[in-house]
C-alpha cells in the first residue's frame, strides 16, 4: 500500500463537530524523498523507496553515501519501500503529508514500547489463581500448571510464560485522519499508535 514514513510527536485531544473530546496522535509525516524506483523490468515488481530524516555523513556507510548521491539527496536515517502509488515518481522527488486527506482511514505500524521482563498476568492477560484462602501462599499471579506430567514429560513449545515484553512491530489498522497540516507536515489521527515519542512509524493508506 502507498504511504509515508513519519515520526510520532505525541498524543493530544481535539473536539469534533459534535463537541465530543476525541483522543488523537500527532505524527510528523514526511516530507519523504524518493531514493529508489523499483520497476517490473529491472526488479520484477513496481515500488518506490522513500527516505526520511537526515543522517550525518560521518555516521553513514559508503553504500549509504553512494545510494543517496544517486538520488541527489542527503543520507536518510529511515528508508522504507512502498507499493501501490498511483502517481509517477522519479529519483529525488518529494512526497509530502498532502498524500493523505482528512476523513480517510490509514494503518500505522511501529515498534511498541519495551516493557522488559514481565509476568504472565501483564504479558498474556492471565487471571491469576482464584482463591486467596485455603492455604494459598503468595502465588496469586503465578501461571499455574504448564502441562508437563509423566507424559509428555516436557513443556510444549509456545507455552505462554513470563518473559520479555514489547519491542515488537505492531500495526494499528483503520485509524481515521482527523486533520492534515501541510505547512508543518503534521498528520493527526484518531486514537493511539505504537511506539514512544519520536519513534519512527509507517503510515499506509
Amino acid at each position: 500500500m502507498s504511504g509515508l514514513i513519519g515520526k510520532k510527536i505525541g498524543m493530544t485531544s481535539i473536539f469534533d463537530d459534535n463537541g465530543k473530546n476525541v483522543p488523537c496522535t500527532v505524527i510528523e509525516a514526511g516530507p519523504c524523498i524518493v531514493t529508489q524506483v523499483r520497476t517490473e523490468e529491472v526488479d520484477g515488481y513496481n515500488a518506490i523507496q522513500l527516505g526520511f530524516d537526515d543522517k550525518t555523513e560521518k555516521s553513514a556507510t559508503k553504500a549509504e553515501l553512494g545510494h543517496s548521491k544517486k538520488a541527489g539527496t542527503s543520507v536518510k536515517r529511515k528508508v522504507v519501500e512502498f507499493k501501490g502509488f498511483e502517481e509517477e515518481y522519479k529519483l529525488g522527488d518529494t512526497v509530502t503529508v498532502e498524500h493523505f486527506t482528512e476523513g480517510e482511514f490509514v494503518d500505522v505500524a511501529g515498534t511498541s514500547k519495551g516493557k522488559g521482563f514481565q509476568g504472565v498476568v501483564k504479558r498474556h492477560g492471565f487471571g491469576g489463581v482464584g482463591q486467596a484462602t485455603h492455604g494459598q501462599h503468595n502465588r496469586l499471579r503465578a501461571p499455574g500448571s504448564i502441562g508437563a506430567a509423566s507424559y509428555p514429560a516436557r513443556v510444549f513449545k509456545g507455552m505462554k510464560m513470563a518473559g520479555r515484553m514489547g519491542g515488537e512491530t505492531v500495526k494499528v489498522q483503520n485509524l481515521r485522519v482527523l486533520k492534515v497540516v501541510p505547512e508543518k507536515n503534521l498528520l493527526v489521527v484518531k486514537g493511539a499508535v505504537p511506539g514512544h515519542k519520536n519513534a519512527y512509524v509507517i503510515i499506509e493508506k
